[in-house]
Order: C-alpha cells, then structure tokens, then sequence
C-alpha cells in the first residue's frame, strides 16, 4: 500500500461510486477498483459495502478513512515543505563564527542573504577557530569559519582571507620604530593573546618556539579589541591579522610588519565532506562566494 492507493480509496469514499471517483482521478474504474481491493487485501478487511449502485463504507472504512485523510495530509505537508527548502522559502543554517571574524567580514553578507532569502534562519554561534572546527566535525554547526589549513579528507574549503600577522607595540615601545621585525626580536617582550580555542593561539606559540623561545604570555583574550587596547595600555605585544590591524587606532598603538618569518591568517569557510548540506546552507556558500569575490574586485 502507498500514498496512491489511499487517495484511490479517499476518492471512492467520497464520490461513494467507484465510476465517479474514476471520472475524477481520471483513471479507469477497473484500476480504481483494484487499487481499493489490494488494501482490503493488505489489511484483511471490507472497506466498502458494493451492494447496489452506491459504494458504502463499512464500519473498518470509516476507521481506515480518518487515518488515510491524516496520512495525506501529513504527505502534502511535506511535498510543501521539501518545495520550500527547494526554493528557498525556508530553512536553518547553523554558522559558526570567531569573535574577531564575524564582526570584520559578515555583517555586509549576512544583511544581503536575509533580504533575498527572508525566511531562512542563520543562527551565529560565536567561538574560537579550533571549537568552530571541532563543531563543524560532529555535526553541531553546518558551516564554520576557521583559520586554514584543516583536514582535507574531512571538509570542503572555501578561502576568502590570506593575510598575514603584524606587530602591535605601544607607540614608546623599542621596537615601535622599525620598518619590519623578525619573531626572534621578540624573544623577551610579554606577549597579549587570544585565548586557547583560537587558532592562532598555537600557531603563534609554535612559531616562536621555531625561532628559538617560548614566549612569556601574561594575557589571553577572545577580543581582539581588548587586546589592542592592552597594548595601548604598554601592558605588552601582540600580533594580529592585517585586517583587524586597520580597525586599530595608529595614533595609540604601532604596527610593525612580522617578515621573518611570515605567519599567514588564511580565513575559509568549512563544511563536512561526508554529510548532507542542505539547500539553504548551499545557497549560504555560494552568496558568500559571490559577495567575497565582489569585495576583491572593488
């Protein structure tokens, strides 16, 4: 039994003729009577009374026609609904964002897809890099933002950022007046980091360690603008994106170019190889892209 042979039965019930409701569903009456026998069949009962010109419903048919009533329902619903996620009336992406990322790149995005895309529901979820990564992995996000390179046996890649890290120092600071920096210089300065869920925490960390150090980290924060202003508080270094760099203010803080070595900030977006993507989070990527690849050409 299928949902073809409930409407089959659902018509008869209603016309209370096995002709007419052939008429109506443009069939054949032998068809319209097979279909009606093969679930009396299927569940061992009569479901109609075929004595006379009328079609009467047995005591197990009207039973049997509350529920198939329910059932079609409950089917249309759905075609409905897998019509709208089609088209994109509707639906549920879960994005996860670092703290430093979202403000900087997504508002501009997020503002265009929600004018074209109304009833699509993008819920942001805040987190360093390494979490968003974890997340995306089992399941919890659909999509996330995370510093590359990741797994490329795990996840789809989307990059839109390749930047490297620049120097912060407070404007009396020694070292405020170089052109360029190599990392070792840094060797005996205090250094203001992101905390242990961001990618560049490690990365950080284990570039100086390959120049020679272990640097001395008296802070760590998610903020990058709290870190900024502990630098214009002479309070240490810190190094941040070139992005993030031009939302500081030069007149409290200097900004030295790292050259030796260079440690890149490569943004991507992220997204599990071996699980669905839905259309709506399909749709996310691909107006992203669009937009990231517009912002290049300005």
């Amino acid at each position: 039994m299928d949902i073809q042979h409930l409407k089959y039965f659902v018509a008869v019930a209603k016309e209370g003729n096995f002709t007419k409701a052939a008429q109506k569903l443009y069939v054949s009456q032998p068809t319209i009577s097979k279909m009606v026998k093969s679930i009396e069949d299927e569940l061992g009962v009569v479901l109609f009374d075929r004595t006379g010109k009328q079609a009467k419903l047995t005591d197990a048919g009207e039973i049997i026609l509350v529920q198939a009533r329910n059932i079609i329902q409950s089917f249309d619903n759905l075609s409905s609904e897998l019509d709208d996620l089609i088209q994109l009336k509707k639906g549920n992406i879960h994005i996860g964002l670092p703290p430093m990322v979202g403000s900087r790149f997504f508002p501009k995005v997020i503002q265009a897809f929600h004018k074209k895309y109304p009833n699509i529901t993008v819920q942001l979820v805040e987190d360093g890099a390494k979490k968003v990564e974890r997340d995306v992995g089992n399941g919890t996000l659909d999509l996330g933002v995370v510093v590359l390179p990741v797994s490329e046996e795990l996840f789809h890649t989307f990059s839109f950022v390749n930047e490297n890290l620049m120097l912060l120092t407070h404007p009396d600071h020694r070292l405020s007046k170089k052109e360029s920096i190599s990392l070792s210089e840094l060797a005996h300065e205090s250094f203001i980091l992101f905390g242990k869920d961001f990618a560049l925490h490690d990365r950080i960390i284990r570039e100086c360690v390959r120049s020679g150090f272990q640097p001395d980290i008296i802070y760590e924060s998610s903020q990058w603008d709290f870190i900024s202003e502990m630098v214009v508080a002479n309070l240490g270094v810190a190094l941040l994106p070139e992005t993030i760099c031009k939302q500081v203010n030069r007149k409290e803080v200097s900004i030295i170019p790292l050259t030796e070595p260079r440690i890149p900030w490569n943004l991507g977006i992220i997204w599990r190889k071996d699980r669905y993507l839905s259309f709506a989070a399909r749709e996310w990527i691909r107006c992203t892209q669009l937009f990231m690849e517009g912002s290049e050409q300005k």
